[in-house]
């Protein structure tokens, strides 16, 4: 089935969306890693052949199971799991003196001070890694595979690793940390005036509390959460066809180079934002999109949620039976999409075409096309027979147009997100007929978790107009601020991406979302998303079908 998605969902795409610049065939494209990237990030020697490491009394590792960023990570920077606190080995660390001397603590790492060391040099750091001995002739931490480099191979390793992340990125040389966030022209304006009114309060208060430079801390444990920078926000408003959006935000970031991208807000497509920020490795951190960019191996967009794609396959899930116990009773005959060309729908129904196609269901596809759709969907509906399922990728006046009289399938599904969730203007037979897909937590059991950020928008006297994109926007500035104020003054993308995913993973406050967290490589902090119905013809209250599904 996985090699078949690929062709299928062309196929769909094809079919949907003919002539839209927002549906994109090809891959976006990888960067060429030179051989010492390909060596530390993936364990690909410079013949080809993959890395070994040994490990006394354990199986050896090869690959990417022996590259040195699996667990000193992309940045160099090293990592704390529990209590294993995996060290730097940028060059900046490893070649100047062990210290626990408070004026020195400006590496990242655990408050659990490291060892006294002396320099490493070439030779020792050769030996270090071939034999796992420090340069004073202690041994090292079991966990540090012993690699038997040729002197080639070990003078490439080396010298990349002393220019790893030695120079911070372009917008973080002063006192000041530049950011910006992006708007698309297709952005809907309430939801772009709701989430700039955050993004100013927020770094208003932010540098509010600007002290300037501290003294070096006469301390024996180093204290994170200094403020030593100013924030700057630019505002980058895109403008005419997708296809030149790319070029446009290259221009700005010649003219403004930032540090990072926080939120944003975009409508039908959010691809070549996407494809700027893995260009110009800028981390693009939690922007307020319903279908994000799913591309395995990319690295600088983190996201909240994959938005209707996980609707999509939560449906697929139900609909095939995949989940034992929460299918219906029978499969249907056949699986209809409704939905509008120009919205996200287009790209759920491609994904869900994608999904339910290998496995043998027909699926049939209906794009509305007038602005009023009254009789489309009559039409539709009539032609629709009780054995199928009804899927509707549609906005909350296209529902409020559903047929009031008449037969309905016997499965009838309805996207969350685009429909309103439970203010979805659903008619009253179909609202106790629906499914509908419900990537949160549910009204009632997230309001504790929702009293953090409106107490915050009451003091900060922010009207609450979309209450979602506020609190996401909030979120991520939260987060942002926290994942900055560990970094001390290692402001490199990679790391920054990193302390990003250590940041979600410790979080208790996540607003609409049950729960946050990334895991290496993960892009995706939320998961996935509730089945629910609405048990009375009219009100908004929900009633969750089973548990949180993860398809």
């Amino acid at each position: 089935m996985r090699l078949l998605r690929p062709l299928i969902a062309a196929l769909a795409c094809l079919l949907l969306m003919p002539g839209t610049a927002w549906c994109r065939l090809k891959p976006l494209p990888q960067p060429q890693l030179s051989a010492a990237e390909k060596l530390y990030r993936l364990g690909v020697l410079p013949d080809g052949s993959a890395l070994r490491g040994e490990r006394r009394g354990t199986e050896p590792v090869e690959g990417a199971a022996a590259a040195c960023a699996g667990c000193h990570r992309r940045s160099g920077f090293g990592v704390e799991e529990g209590r294993i606190v995996i060290p730097p080995i940028t060059g900046g660390y490893l070649f100047r003196v062990g210290t626990t001397d408070a004026a020195q603590m400006n590496h990242p790492g655990s408050e659990a001070s490291p060892a006294r060391r002396s320099r490493y040099s070439f030779e020792t750091l050769a030996r270090a890694i071939r034999e796992g001995v420090d340069p004073d002739g202690r041994r090292l931490d079991y966990l540090l595979p012993r690699f038997a480099l040729d002197d080639a191979t070990m003078k490439l390793l080396i010298g990349y690793l002393g220019q790893l992340s030695a120079h911070p990125a372009p917008g973080a040389l002063t006192d000041t940390l530049q950011f910006a966030t992006i708007v698309t022209p297709d952005a809907d304006a309430k939801q772009r005036d709701a989430m700039l009114e955050v993004l100013n309060h927020f770094f208003g208060n932010k540098n509010a509390f600007y002290r300037g430079d501290d003294p070096p801390l006469q301390s024996q444990r180093r204290i994170h959460f200094r403020v030593l920078r100013r924030w700057q926000l630019h505002q980058w408003d895109l403008s005419g066809p997708p296809e030149t959006w790319e070029d446009q935000l290259h221009a700005r970031f010649r003219l403004e180079p930032v540090f990072a991208v926080v939120s944003g807000v975009g409508g039908r497509t959010w691809e070549p934002v996407h494809r700027f920020c893995e260009s110009e490795a800028l981390p693009c951190l939690l922007p307020n999109v319903d279908l994000p960019v799913v591309a395995e191996g990319d690295f600088y967009s983190v996201y909240f949620s994959r938005g209707v794609l996980v609707e999509a396959d939560v449906i697929a899930q139900r609909l095939s039976g995949a989940a034992a116990g929460t299918s219906d009773s029978s499969a249907p005959r056949r699986v209809v999409q409704v939905f509008r060309g120009n919205d996200i729908g287009a790209g759920a129904a491609r994904q869900l075409a994608a999904d339910l196609t290998p496995l043998g269901d027909t699926v049939s596809l209906r794009e509305l096309r007038g602005r009023e759709a009254t009789h489309e969907l009559a039409d539709i509906v009539r032609e629709t027979s009780a054995a199928d399922a009804l899927v509707l990728w549609l906005r909350p006046a296209d529902l409020a147009g559903l047929p009031a009289g008449g037969p309905l399938p016997r499965s009838v599904w309805v996207s969350g997100l685009m429909g309103g969730l439970e203010a979805a203007p659903l008619p009253a037979r179909w609202r106790v007929a629906a499914h509908m897909t419900y990537p949160f937590e549910l009204p009632a059991r997230r309001t504790i978790a929702m009293d953090y950020p409106l107490g915050w928008f009451s003091i900060q006297h922010i009207p609450v107009i979309e209450e979602r994109t506020q609190t996401n926007t909030y979120l991520a500035c939260a987060i942002l601020a926290q994942a900055a104020g560990t970094m001390l003054n290692n402001f490199v993308p990679d790391y920054l991406i990193e302390r990003v995913e250590v940041e979600l993973s410790h979080r208790v406050v996540n607003g609409y979302y049950p729960r946050l967290g990334l895991a290496p490589g993960q892009r995706f902090a939320s998961k996935g998303a509730y089945v629910v119905r609405f048990p009375d013809p009219g009100g908004k209250r929900l009633l969750a079908e089973g548990d949180w599904v993860v398809p």
